[in-house]
C-alpha cells in the first residue's frame, strides 16, 4: 500500500528499488551514498529475496550488473562521483550491449577524491558518456526526496523499453536530507522471461549471444548506427522538464536537481520585488529539453544558468538558445551550494551592469 514516511534521499531511493521488484543490487560504499547499500543490505532480501552484494570494487559492481542484466533482470548499483569514474568501461559495455540497468551517481565534490559535500560536477560525464566510444544514458535528475523515489520505477521503466543504462544523476545534499515522501504501492518482481535474454538454450529458438566485442569494423559501424537511430527516436519521446512562472517571464533561470529548488525561492523573492522571473528545469539531462528552452528563449530577455560547477549543463543551454536570448552564467564549486538570495543578487549584478 502507499505509504508517507520521513526518509533520507538515499533510503527513500532504496525503498523505491525494493517497491519496484528490482532483483539485485551490486555496489560498494562510499560517501555520500553509502545508506543505499546500507537499507537494502538490511530490508531488501528478507522482504522481496532481492540479491544485495556488496562488491570488492566498483569495477567488479559494474560487472557483475553486466552479468545480471544479462539475464534479463531489473538490476542496479549505485556509487559517488570517483566510484562511477571507475565503472565507466563497464557502462560503455552495458550501453554497447544494449541491456537494460539502473546506475545512481549522488553527486560529490571534485576532481580527484574531492569532498562528500554536494556538487553537480558529473554532468559532462553522465551526460557526454564518460566512458569510451559514441554511446549515450538517459540521465534523469531529480530535486527532492520524493522524486528520488518516484524517479527509480521510471528509471527501470525507461532502460527496459529501450534497452539502455539509465542513470539517476543526484547530489550529497538530495541523498543525505530528510523530507517527507510518499511511496508508491510495491511491485511484485518480474517473472517474464526477455526474448534477447540469456538463460539458457530453449528448444524452441537459437542461442541469444550478448556482446561489445565486433571485430569487423563494418559490423562495428553497423551497431554504431543502430544505438545513434535509438539515441533520436528516445531523444523525441522521453523528453521531461519543468517550468516555473515563465508564461510572463522576463529573464529566466536554468537550473537541474537541487539548485533548481534553489532557483524557484530566488525567482519567487524576485517577483515580490516586481522582477518578472521564471524557472526551466529539465528533469532529462539526456535527453536535454532542447525544443522547449528554445521556444521559451524567444519570449525572455536573457538567461541565467546557475549550477554547482564551473560551467557544464550551460553549453546545453546556449546550443539549445540558439542565440535568441544571451546566457549568462553563475556557479559555485568543491560543496558549496548558492543561496536564493545569492542568486538572485547576481541576477540585479547583471541587470544593473546593463543587461536589461
Amino acid at each position: 500500500m502507499k505509504e508517507l514516511r520521513l526518509m533520507k534521499g538515499n533510503e527513500a531511493l532504496a525503498e523505491a528499488a525494493i517497491r519496484s521488484g528490482c532483483d539485485a543490487y551490486f555496489g560498494y560504499p562510499i560517501t555520500p551514498q553509502s545508506e543505499v547499500l546500507e537499507y537494502l543490505s538490511k530490508f531488501a532480501n528478507m522482504r522481496t529475496g532481492m540479491v544485495v552484494l556488496q562488491a570488492e570494487s566498483e569495477v567488479a559492481s559494474i560487472n557483475m550488473v553486466y552479468g545480471a542484466a544479462g539475464t534479463g533482470k531489473r538490476v542496479m548499483t549505485s556509487s559517488s562521483s570517483p566510484g562511477i569514474s571507475l565503472m565507466q568501461e563497464g557502462i560503455s559495455y552495458i550501453a554497447c550491449a544494449e541491456l537494460p540497468c539502473l546506475i545512481v551517481n549522488v553527486n560529490r565534490g571534485g576532481p580527484g577524491l574531492g569532498t562528500i559535500q554536494p556538487a553537480q560536477g558529473d554532468y559532462f560525464q553522465a551526460v557526454k558518456g564518460g566512458g569510451h566510444g559514441d554511446y549515450r544514458l538517459i540521465v534523469l535528475a531529480p530535486a527532492s526526496v520524493q522524486e528520488m523515489s518516484d524517479f527509480v520505477p521510471l528509471a527501470f521503466d525507461l532502460a527496459f523499453k529501450w534497452r539502455n543504462p539509465v542513470m539517476i544523476l543526484s547530489d550529497g545534499a538530495l541523498g543525505q536530507m530528510m523530507e517527507k515522501v510518499d511511496l508508491f504501492e510495491e511491485q511484485p518482481r518480474r517473472t517474464a522471461v526477455e526474448p534477447w535474454a540469456t538463460v539458457g538454450k530453449p528448444k524452441d529458438r537459437e542461442r541469444n549471444i550478448i556482446t561489445s566485442l565486433f571485430i569487423e569494423p563494418q559490423k562495428m559501424e553497423e551497431v554504431n548506427l543502430k544505438l545513434q537511430a535509438k539515441y533520436r527516436e528516445i531523444e523525441k519521446t522521453e523528453v521531461r522538464y519543468e517550468t516555473v512562472d515563465c508564461e510572463d517571464a522576463e529573464y529566466l533561470l536554468t537550473a537541474y536537481g537541487l539548485v533548481a529548488r534553489i532557483c524557484h525561492k530566488a525567482a519567487q523573492i524576485g517577483r515580490e520585488q516586481g522582477i518578472k522571473i521564471g524557472v526551466f528545469r529539465p528533469k532529462t539531462l539526456y535527453p536535454f529539453p532542447s525544443a522547449a528552452l528554445n521556444e521559451l528563449s524567444r519570449r525572455v530577455k536573457w538567461i541565467l544558468d546557475v549550477e554547482m560547477n564551473a560551467g557544464q549543463m550551460v553549453e546545453d543551454v546556449r546550443l539549445a538558445v540558439e542565440g535568441n536570448a544571451r546566457v549568462e552564467f553563475h556557479g559555485r564549486m568543491g560543496g558549496i551550494v548558492p543561496t536564493p538570495e545569492e542568486i538572485l543578487g547576481k541576477l540585479k549584478e547583471k541587470l544593473s551592469g546593463g543587461l536589461s
